[in-house]
């Protein structure tokens, strides 16, 4: 049996979890994206080593205990089932830049149904909310009547607005609006972080061969939820990554930690999570 538990997650700086492609690609870093929405995920692996990579330095013990033992080549009997489980971290809210408010946090119904499921009780009779709603917080423009917001592709006609502080982990109604699932990821592209870095020669001022590329990453302030499973063990023996009763923390995700990127808010929720 397990424990459920989630995690948030609040972009404090640009975050880029992903693979480099190569020049047949234009020589992107790119982000993973979650197929159907083609909005960024963190894995389950990457933050699965993130937990566990801060344990074995804080020297807290073998962390085998609590993400499993890997291989070791000639010993069949070597690996363990981890007793923490972390699924992929998904989007809620992604700001964007909006003339006027100045920042919009969108998401989308897929989206926030995820965060609906993993969340359990909190919100389990709590209707998702309806394609065009925006928070009580936003500041539409009046257009001939309308309420709208204005994007870098154009207007956006609100159909409502109401009260979404139930769906914003931190307890505070940001600016917001809900989109179509089929929309979500037009926007995203729109609101991606993107740099161009070059790689100089160690001894002049001039960019080493094949030195260039092109890296994209989720904005500062994005805010994303992961799942955790929690196997029942020792109840005196409790997961406590952050450190006795601590339940936040800022970690590093992702790669290009060196030029800024990466650093995160984690905070751990539910049952599975020690008082």
């Amino acid at each position: 049996m397990y424990k459920r538990a989630y995690g948030i997650i609040e972009a404090l700086a640009p975050l880029h979890v992903g693979a480099t492609a190569g020049e047949e690609s234009g020589n992107l870093n790119l982000i993973f994206r979650d197929q159907f929405t083609q909005t960024g995920i963190i894995p389950g692996s990457s933050i699965r080593g993130r937990f566990r990579s801060e344990m074995r330095n804080k020297a807290e013990g073998d962390e085998s205990i609590w993400y499993g033992a890997p291989a070791q080549t000639g010993e069949s009997d070597a690996t363990t089932e981890s007793v923490v489980k972390f699924e992929y971290a998904s989007l809620l809210w992604l700001p964007v830049f909006c003339p006027g408010q100045p920042v919009v946090w969108v998401s989308c119904p897929k989206l926030l149904k995820r965060y609906q499921r993993i969340v359990g009780d909190e919100l389990k009779k709590a209707k998702i909310p309806a394609v065009y709603t925006g928070s009580s917080t936003l500041k539409p423009l009046n257009v001939e009547g309308k309420k709208k917001l204005f994007f870098n592709f154009g207007f956006l006609e609100l159909k409502e607005t109401t009260n979404l502080k139930a769906w914003f982990p931190n307890d505070e109604e940001l600016p917001a609006v809900v989109v179509k699932d089929d929309e979500i990821g037009m926007i995203h592209d729109m609101a991606l972080y993107r740099q161009s870095r070059v790689r100089l020669k160690d001894d002049e001022k001039r960019v080493d061969g094949g030195g260039f590329f092109n890296t994209e990453a989720l904005p500062e302030g994005t805010i994303m939820v992961f799942p955790i499973a929690i196997r029942d063990t020792d109840p005196n023996n409790a997961w406590e990554p952050f450190g006795n009763d601590v339940k936040s923390g800022e970690v590093y995700l992702g790669g290009l930690e060196s030029i800024g990127f990466g650093n995160c808010q984690i905070t751990l929720k539910g049952e599975g999570v020690a008082a």
